[in-house]
C-alpha cells in the first residue's frame, strides 16, 4: 500500500508544476514557453493572449494527465506504470505536436 501512496504523491508532483504554468500564466504578457530559456517566441508569436490561452489549456491537460496515472498508481502500480510510461514518452510527443500547431497558428 506504500508503494501506491508513493506513487499517487509522485505523479501528483508531477502534475503540480503544469497546473501552476497553466493557471498563473495564462494571463501573462509573454508567450509561454515550451522549451525553458526559449526567448524567440516574443518576436515570433502575434496574438499573445490567445496563444497564451491554448498554451495555459495545454499544461493544464498535461497536469490532468498526470494525475490519471497517479490514480491508475494507487488503483493497479502495473497500471501505473504503464500509464507514466505513456506520459513520457508518447503523450510528450502528443504535446509536442500539439503545441507546435498552437505555435504555426499564432505565428
Amino acid at each position: 500500500m506504500l508503494g501506491r501512496i508513493i506513487g499517487l504523491i509522485s505523479c501528483l508532483m508531477c502534475a503540480f508544476p503544469f497546473w501552476v504554468i497553466g493557471i498563473f500564466n495564462k494571463d501573462s504578457k509573454e508567450p509561454i514557453t515550451f522549451w525553458s530559456g526559449d526567448t524567440t517566441l516574443k518576436s515570433r508569436v502575434k496574438n499573445v493572449a490567445a496563444y497564451n490561452e491554448k498554451m495555459a489549456t495545454l499544461y493544464k491537460k498535461c497536469g490532468i494527465a498526470f494525475v490519471i496515472s497517479g490514480i491508475g498508481w494507487f488503483i493497479s502500480p502495473v497500471a501505473g506504470v504503464v500509464m507514466i510510461c505513456f506520459d513520457c514518452t508518447l503523450g510528450i510527443w502528443l504535446v509536442y505536436k500539439k503545441y507546435r500547431r498552437i505555435l504555426d497558428s499564432y505565428s
